[in-house]
């Protein structure tokens, strides 16, 4: 069967207006050419789909069951080429989805260190908790998955299916407010219990603080005041005074710097977590499979984040 696009275009103009004169004028050419059009797609299928005896024409029973068919090749032909302009106009940005602390606290200096490897490099962020960003990754709702990665989840993705990288190599420390003498207002050497900010429980940062405190008696001590999802919500608490956090030392370094917080304890007390980045293999992007293979050939402190 060789069918050509513009006779099923022709085909579903046809249908539409039930006029062979509104339906050439409509496709821009003459009525005796657009007719010879409808005749080669119904050589094509092997059907009459067209009875001209009435007027308007009417579709044959089989040509009412084909401009199914046709209408729905026309539409999604049109909506892929739409989608492959958009990405050129767009410039082939990249859509990323990462989590929100990643998003906020790591990857615009990553980002930013990265294109001096590879040159300009448009992106689209989109923050959301790990669990989401791995279904949105699954699927193939996005280009790249910047995330921590975990090597206890119940469900690891498929390294063939979704290939990965490391970008990072990182730490989540606990901190405090200071005292008037620049000790933490909350020691985990100090006994009796000890205002907590929490992670939810569905967080992944949360999972990494209770493995840590899984077997210790400090877990005894800690009294949760609060918790939410994400770490940045956990550091304003921490700022003001209400406990003892773990957050990951990027999102705090300035304030650990000026001193606005400070270390709960010390590096025993740390969590070492890996950021990878993570592409579906399953979808073909041109612009992003190109621009894996030349991350892949960069040196590592262009990955890495410093």
């Amino acid at each position: 069967m060789n069918l050509e696009t513009k006779w099923l275009e022709d085909f579903v103009a046809l249908a539409n207006t039930r006029s062979f004169s509104a339906s050439a004028r409509q496709r821009h050419v003459t009525q005796p050419a657009f007719s010879r059009r409808i005749r080669s797609l119904e050589q094509a299928v092997g059907a009459q789909l067209v009875d001209r005896s009435t007027t308007p024409v009417t579709l044959t029973p089989e040509g009412q069951l084909f401009v199914i068919t046709a209408r729905n090749l026309v539409e999604q032909l049109s909506e892929c080429l739409g989608h492959l302009r958009g990405l050129e106009m767009a410039n082939e940005a990249l859509d990323i989805v990462a989590a929100h602390s990643l998003a906020l606290g790591f990857y615009p200096k990553w980002i930013s260190r990265l294109q001096k490897g590879v040159g300009e490099l448009p992106t689209r962020l989109t923050a959301m908790n790990v669990g989401d960003a791995i279904h949105v990754l699954r699927e193939g709702n996005c280009d790249l998955m910047l995330a921590y990665h975990d090597p206890y989840a119940t469900m690891q993705l498929d390294s063939e299916a979704f290939p990965s990288f490391s970008v990072a190599q990182v730490r989540m420390v606990p901190i405090s407010v200071p005292n008037e003498d620049g000790a933490p207002s909350f020691s985990l050497d100090s006994s009796g219990s000890l205002p907590f900010l929490s992670y939810s429980q569905g967080a992944f940062l949360g999972r990494s603080v209770r493995m840590l405190l899984k077997n210790d008696p400090l877990r005894m001590r800690l009294k949760t005041v609060y918790e939410t999802a994400m770490a940045e919500g956990l550091k304003g608490m921490a700022l003001e005074g209400a406990g003892v956090a773990w957050i990951p030392e990027f999102c705090i370094r300035d304030d650990l710097h000026h001193h606005r917080l400070v270390r709960a304890g010390g590096e025993q007390w740390d969590i070492p977590l890996e950021i990878r980045l993570y592409r579906c293999s399953l979808v073909h992007k041109p612009g992003v499979e190109r621009l894996w293979k030349r991350l892949q050939k960069l040196p590592r402190d262009f990955l890495e984040s410093p």
